[in-house]
């Protein structure tokens, strides 16, 4: 078993994940990662010989990163781990026990992203083609007409409620990462299995549940359930690619992008908080984007010889 991180570091280290739970609206998922990163670095610093937070330099972050490439982290791994501690000692530049977050003078690890997949058109419209033959069956369709059709998160759809949904606007309100709230529209096939499945809830509640999606139990479904249903469906339909929620995510931005061009639109609908996370999301490289701003901004047309 691992030591216990010592109490200088933990008391810190909890203040941190309350932090991040009361104040920044992180998911339990994300608190977690937080948690046990610290306490990997925590447990390194110890056998450093440094004694409290407040004795962390540039110097020492140099070391952890050092460690975590000695015992062959990859370089996404290392550079989650930096990121958590960068995070942390932001914090406690904000609480002043540090004056500036010696995390921000060391380069994360260069790591090559891996794009995720798609379904292209034909495979989403196989996947899609189940018929009405029981309330589950309808569900799982309206849960994957809605991920498509929209592009939301697994957990953003897992924590829909009725209320959220407005079918005579044609909108439904979703709660992102950080507690964010933002207004997605939702049309055609994805509204009219909602509405289908909105018929067939009632027969299976069985509690006082506001979730939109509820399990057979007659409960909010669970993500596990979510990601279970959907792989068996992909199975089942003939789906050469193994499908996923995220891979549904994908496609709804690979093709709205595909067909409209329109990027800073994609960004808005998935929640995206930076253009850049989108532009990589959506196979768009910078080439690409200093293309269109060579074309469209005045600034950057070159005159015409003369």
């Amino acid at each position: 078993m691992p030591n216990p991180t010592p109490k200088a570091f933990q008391a810190w280290i909890d203040s941190f994940i309350a932090y991040l739970h009361n104040e920044r609206g992180m998911s339990e998922h994300t608190q977690s990662n937080y948690q046990r990163q610290l306490s990997i670095i925590a447990e390194q610093l110890v056998s450093f010989g440094v004694e409290e937070w407040q004795q962390v330099d540039i110097a020492w972050v140099r070391q952890i990163a050092a460690k975590g490439a000695r015992e062959g982290l990859k370089p996404n791994s290392l550079a989650t781990r930096l990121s958590c501690l960068r995070s942390f000692l932001d914090y406690l530049v904000l609480k002043g026990e540090l004056t500036a977050n010696p995390a921000k003078g060391v380069s994360t690890p260069r790591n090559h992203k891996r794009l995720p997949k798609n379904l292209d058109v034909d495979e989403t419209g196989q996947l899609l083609d189940i018929d009405m033959d029981d309330p589950l069956a309808i569900r799982d369709r309206a849960i994957m007409e809605l991920m498509y059709g929209t592009g939301m998160r697994l957990s953003e759809l897992i924590q829909l409620n009725i209320r959220d949904v407005q079918g005579d606007r044609g909108e439904i309100r979703v709660i992102g990462k950080g507690d964010k709230e933002r207004i997605v529209p939702f049309s055609g096939e994805a509204k009219r299995w909602i509405q289908l499945w909105l018929k067939e809830r009632p027969a299976l509640l069985k509690a006082d549940d506001e979730a939109l999606f509820i399990s057979k139990r007659g409960t909010r479904i669970s993500h596990r359930n979510v990601q279970k249903r959907l792989s068996e469906w992909g199975i089942k339909q003939g789906v050469s690619s193994h499908v996923t929620p995220h891979k549904l995510r994908h496609s709804f931005a690979t093709h709205i992008l595909e067909s409209s061009g329109n990027l800073r639109a994609v960004q808005e609908m998935l929640g995206h908080e930076s253009l850049s996370t989108t532009q990589v999301y959506t196979h768009l490289d910078f080439q690409h984007l200093a293309q269109a701003y060579d074309k469209a901004h005045p600034r950057a047309k070159k005159k015409s010889e003369s």
